[in-house]
């Protein structure tokens, strides 16, 4: 989990990396640049000539050099033969572009995509401007890219310019730069609104796959730099991470900073941080926010997602500064660390009222085992509210994991109708001085599938579910007595193997009796309407992730 120095490191390292660097491509004079009338199409091809005029495919231009003389207008086309490789830059700098109805496309013309081949900069770099459609091609650094670069890069420094929308990108694979996908603002007021990252394959960049950023947070006026940003199909994955990091976290998936309302929805992370420094105080995670309000992160697979060092690891997160955020029918395994996690750096009240609902997280903590499948800690996390997951601890050579690790810095935490298996150890860890107002367990069902069923809640093991209940109040709701050590009924037995998304339904129960709690009537909490996979849920729910099957239905 998240140490000192904050999670955000990567983020706000950027400025001195990827903003330098996208300032420096925007300030190219547009003095002595041929200027054209809206809405033409030019055409790049490696059987072309820079002496065409670039605006049919047998006119086509040979270079991007050529074509960045080209001060593109709304409603402009600019495409590159498909199969082609194209050495340099596409920019879209101040000027350029700007129409929401009529944006500047960027693409591929024929058969297959082009490729971008940057040799000292981004592949595309959009400063300043936006009404620019991304789409079709792929963008590689090449041999000779700087490795200090975003492969497609938005950027707003305008000073109160306010932000600047929208932008799509579609269709796009990229590869061999610090960060696949850029997208930052300078400050609160000048940023991106209603940009779109979809179907995009995001690999073997060196820090992240996709990362969203902003301005420093100040808890005590909360301001974010961009705002409608829709992440859909997008799958990052291979991106090592920088060994000689040794101050901040590298070896991200998806990363969403300083956004007010945004979406990751049917995207995956995996494979992520292999190479990140073991000395680092903080490591990646697959899919995270932080300094954000109103996300939702949903329907997404996070996997494999490595730690160099002995912190994160993760699948999914919420950051510091986090609110009104939700994470729900998502799916982790084979994580280094946890499969989901909350944390907040610092007091500040800036981290609350967030949901974690209608996850599964199987056989995570492949390395990090103390930190269970699902974590909470911090300074100080308020009003969070995690219910209707699944989490399943198979254990690992590093040893067995509790399915939840919760540490000081709630208040008003509540974990309820989740289902919570392991092999052995402690179902739950607690640190001392977590008191039912802090956090409060209610109506999950704990099992230990070999060795002896225990709740390590402060310097205390209890070994049943009635004496923990009895000496810290957990597991009560007035003076009713809840909570659950009852067979799970997994499909896939009691710890089944999830080793790819094809194997979640082994998590499905096939037998009934696992009644929840009524969420809505007791917590005025909405159960939602259908479980993981998406079958309608009875109000109250079942514990867990998924509502049995129906006899003779399948999944």
């Amino acid at each position: 989990m998240r140490r000192p120095p904050a999670a955000p490191a990567l983020a706000r390292h950027a400025p001195s990396v990827l903003l330098a660097l996208a300032l420096s491509l925007g300030v190219a004079s547009c003095a002595d640049t041929p200027h054209y009338s809206p809405s033409h199409t030019y055409y790049v091809s490696s059987r072309g000539d820079d002496r065409h005029d670039g605006t049919s495919k047998g006119q086509a231009w040979r270079t991007l050099a050529r074509a960045e003389r080209v001060a593109l207008e709304p409603g402009d086309r600019l495409l590159l033969e498909g199969g082609d490789r194209f050495q340099g830059t596409v920019t879209v700098k101040e000027g350029e572009a700007g129409s929401t109805r009529s944006p500047v496309l960027i693409s591929s013309y024929g058969d297959g995509r082009a490729t971008v081949e940057a040799s000292d900069g981004p592949g595309v770099s959009v400063h300043n401007t936006a009404g620019v459609e991304i789409k079709d091609l792929d963008v590689t650094g090449g041999s000779g890219a700087r490795a200090d670069e975003g492969g497609i890069n938005l950027y707003n420094d305008r000073p109160g310019g306010g932000r600047l929308g929208p932008v799509q990108l579609s269709g796009i694979d990229v590869s061999g730069f610090a960060v696949g996908v850029a997208i930052g603002g300078k400050d609160e007021k000048s940023g991106f609104r209603d940009v779109s990252v979809r179907q995009a394959r995001l690999h073997d960049n060196r820090e992240a796959g996709l990362l969203v950023y902003g301005p420093a947070f100040d808890p005590a006026r909360p301001a974010y730099a961009h705002r409608n940003i829709d992440v859909e199909g997008v799958e990052a994955f291979r991106n090592p991470g920088d060994p000689s990091a040794a101050h901040r976290h590298t070896g991200d998936g998806i990363i969403l900073g300083s956004v007010r309302e945004a979406t990751v929805r049917e995207s995956s992370a995996h494979d992520n941080g292999a190479r990140s420094s073991a000395v680092a105080p903080t490591g990646p995670v697959g899919i995270w926010a932080y300094d954000a309000t109103a996300v939702r992160i949903e329907r997404n697979v996070s996997y494999r997602n490595h730690t160099g060092s002995e912190v994160d690891g993760a699948g999914f997160g919420l950051d510091s500064n986090v609110s009104s955020s939700t994470v729900q029918y998502n799916l982790t395994f084979g994580n280094d660390g946890p499969g989901y996690y909350a944390y907040s750096r610092t007091v500040d009240g800036a981290h609350r009222d967030n949901t974690i609902r209608y996850n599964i997280s199987a056989s995570d903590g492949r390395k990090l085992s103390h930190n269970g499948g699902i974590a909470v800690h911090g300074k100080d996390i308020r009003d969070l509210k995690i219910y209707q997951n699944t989490v399943v601890m198979t254990g690992s050579a590093h040893g067995d994991a509790p399915a939840v690790r919760l540490r000081r810095g709630e208040q008003g935490v509540s974990l309820r109708n989740n289902t919570l298996v392991n092999r052995s150890g402690p179902v739950v860890t607690a640190e001392s001085g977590l008191s039912p107002a802090d956090v409060s367990l209610q109506g999950n069902n704990y099992r230990t599938t070999d060795g002896a069923w225990s709740v390590d809640w402060g310097s205390h093991a209890y070994p049943d579910l009635s004496s923990w209940r009895t000496a810290t109040g957990q597991e009560r709701v007035g003076q009713r007595a809840t909570g659950l050590t009852a067979d799970p009924c997994f499909a896939g037995g009691e710890l089944p193997a999830v080793r790819s998304a094809h194997d979640a339904p082994a998590v499905v129960p096939d037998c009934g009796g696992r009644d929840g709690l009524d969420l809505r009537a007791l917590f005025g909490t909405d159960p939602g309407t259908v479980d993981y996979f998406g079958t309608e849920v009875p109000d109250p729910p079942p514990v867990g992730a998924a509502v049995p099957e129906a006899p003779g239905s399948g999944t």
